[in-house]
């Protein structure tokens, strides 16, 4: 027996989670924004940042991708066509868990300064070491 069809309160179908990890196929790609399910397999070859990008998202959340790009209105826009649904709100913990544990990590790494302090150091003391240098053989 097949599952019973829902829909949100305004009419939008709800996917599952598994059924979306499912549609990850060269006939089928389906991904995840902010719990809207699209389907992007017809738009693959016309993605402008190439379909290599949208497939590494099938089957999943492509959120923060999504966002990080810094896509244009239009883009958004034209995205509103490709959505068939949204993800059961009963999956939707299953995404956001993972979305809320890389935020914290990344907050909680006290080494970030390093990629900064380092270089910075270096620089200084390279830029000393110089100085001493031309006014030692003036």
């Amino acid at each position: 027996m097949g599952e019973k069809e829902e829909k949100s309160p305004d009419g939008v179908k709800y996917y599952r989670l598994s059924e979306i990890e499912q549609k990850n196929t060269f006939k089928s790609t389906w991904i995840i924004i902010s719990n809207k399910v699209y389907d992007v397999t017809k738009f693959l070859e016309e993605h402008p940042g190439g379909e290599e990008v949208l497939r590494e998202q099938a089957g999943g959340d492509a959120t923060e991708s999504f966002e990080d790009v810094g896509h244009s209105s239009d883009a958004r826009e034209m995205s509103l066509s490709m959505m068939i649904g949204e993800l059961h709100p009963d999956d939707r913990d299953k995404i956001s868990s993972h979305e809320e544990t890389l935020v914290t990590t990344l907050k909680d790494d006290p080494s970030w300064w390093t990629n900064w302090l380092i270089p910075l150091l270096a620089a200084a003391i390279v830029t000393l070491m110089y100085r001493i240098y031309t006014t030692d053989s003036e």
